[in-house]
């Protein structure tokens, strides 16, 4: 119970700190404390389920196991290690007028908050509580995305505030006919909306409803994944919003929304007997995949692009838990920690590029091998690792996916092949360029702060390397409740 109290209680108080005081020179190291609180309490709330199984807390409010703490532990980290890339960058920014003393405190304030509320999402037992939680992650999100006031960064705010406000009232529908599903089995009152209580009954939950439920629900939170074409807003937020923004978005709230989804699925398998649910989320993913893939090469903003490229592995990990099975649900879960970890990388590295020239504009950035080694070097890996280049973790995830896919889904195979390889195609011609690229910009003077990109780099390496028996253990243990 301590442990979960931790979790969540870290992050929400330090949203009301940072109201009061986020505008102080300190802000930013309380941010990077906080952050550090967190991941260590979600640290220990890891070990305490793996070596003692789920549990439940405060009277079944709050249900942890091996699928969610996996993902408050790869949650906590990103959140860590991106205060700490932040503390550099937003300094920049209001450096250079682009932020005022108000407008850091609302960043560091909404930030925190941000950070609980997704946490909250994936430790709620309540699926009601959880639909509460991934609306207030939206309005949270919202204002970071606005953060600088431009009228581009306004627009996508409200374009992201409007796409996700439909998608989230979908879901709210969806979680009402789950509801009424529930109350004919387990009676009115709060336990029809427990998970646990759900999961134990799903075979006697009405068929017909569940199954609509799932379809409103997978449109509604298949909105915050980014799932094509629902997918309109996540460009535009990642482009506009601060660079931290644009990699927690990708690297983290993409992840607990399809949470949301997954944990769905499960109790209508189990009230079907059939795999619509998981044809539906095939279906969703491998178009989400194609769709992007082709969708890169139009792209001129350096954001945008690996805003899409976001969408193209969030299809591919949607396809996976649609396949189901213990390998396919492994090989989803070690994506999901392989991309938000490089994929934050690669916005890190973004973020200093767009910094030391000026622009997101992928003609204008050139040569960055030259004008900054550690920025060139850390945004051509990250790429790298993304398109899934061995021995990086994403190789291995996407290596087990496509051949699980020859064996249950022979159909989607070539699909999938084509997609993947002009994803390749676009995104590495396009990096090339940027970095090493002619250009008459002089080698910057100060290197840039850079210790997270390979940090997460290394540790995506190790993942495409050699996975340890207890990380193998825990994705497996995760595997078997939701395959």
């Amino acid at each position: 119970m301590t442990e979960v109290v931790l979790v969540l209680g870290v992050p929400l108080i330090g949203a009301l700190l940072q109201a009061l005081w986020g505008h102080r020179p300190f802000a930013a190291g309380v941010n990077v404390v906080t952050s550090l609180l967190t991941f260590l309490a979600s640290a220990a709330l890891t070990a305490r389920v793996v070596s003692l199984g789920p549990l439940t807390v405060m009277h079944e409010l709050f249900f942890v196991d091996a699928f969610n703490v996996f993902l408050v532990a790869l949650t906590a980290f990103v959140g860590f290690t991106t205060a700490i890339f932040s503390r550099v960058y937003m300094r920049i920014e209001q450096d250079r007028g682009k932020l005022s003393a108000g407008q850091l405190r609302l960043y560091h304030s909404m930030y925190q908050l941000f950070t609980f509320t997704m946490l909250l999402a994936l430790l709620t037992n309540n699926v009601g509580i959880l639909w509460v939680a991934m609306e207030a992650a939206t309005l949270a999100t919202v204002l970071l995305v606005s953060l600088y006031r431009t009228p581009a960064g306004i627009e996508a705010a409200w374009k992201y505030f409007i796409l996700c406000g439909v998608g989230i009232a979908q879901a709210l529908f969806g979680t009402i006919l789950l509801y009424l599903a529930a109350e004919k089995v387990l009676g009115a009152g709060g336990t029809a909306l427990l998970w646990t209580h759900l999961n134990e009954v799903k075979g006697q939950l009405e068929p017909t409803v569940l199954g609509i439920a799932f379809v409103f629900l997978l449109v509604g939170f298949g909105t915050k994944v980014g799932l094509v074409p629902l997918h309109n807003w996540l460009p535009d937020a990642h482009a506009e919003g601060p660079t931290p923004i644009s990699a927690v978005l990708s690297g983290l709230l993409l992840n607990v929304a399809l949470y949301a989804v997954v944990r769905n699925k499960v109790l209508v398998d189990g009230a079907l007997g059939t795999h619509v649910a998981g044809n539906l989320m095939m279906g969703f993913g491998l178009l989400s995949v194609v769709v992007a893939a082709f969708f890169l090469s139009r792209q001129k903003d350096v954001k945008r692009l690996f805003a899409y490229s976001s969408i193209e592995h969030m299809g591919i990990v949607t396809f996976a838990f649609g396949m189901g099975g213990p390998v396919a649900s492994f090989a989803g879960l070690l994506h999901m920690t392989a991309h938000s970890l490089t994929k934050s990388a690669i916005f890190f590295a973004v973020g200093h590029a767009a910094q030391k020239t000026g622009t997101q504009v992928i003609a204008d950035i050139r040569g960055l091998i030259q004008v900054s080694p550690a920025v060139g070097w850390g945004l051509m890996l990250g790429s790298i690792a993304i398109l899934g280049i061995p021995p990086f973790g994403v190789f291995a995830s996407e290596f087990l996916i496509l051949t699980t896919a020859m064996r249950e889904q022979p159909w989607a195979t070539p699909i999938l092949l084509v997609a993947l390889g002009v994803a390749f195609a676009v995104i590495f011609s396009k990096v090339q360029a940027m970095v090493f690229g002619e250009t008459n910009a002089r080698r910057l003077p100060h290197p840039p702060a850079l210790f997270p990109v390979f940090v997460h780099l290394l540790i995506v390496l190790l993942l495409g390397l050699y996975i340890p028996p207890y990380l193998a253990h825990w994705y497996r243990q995760a595997a078997a409740m939701i395959g």
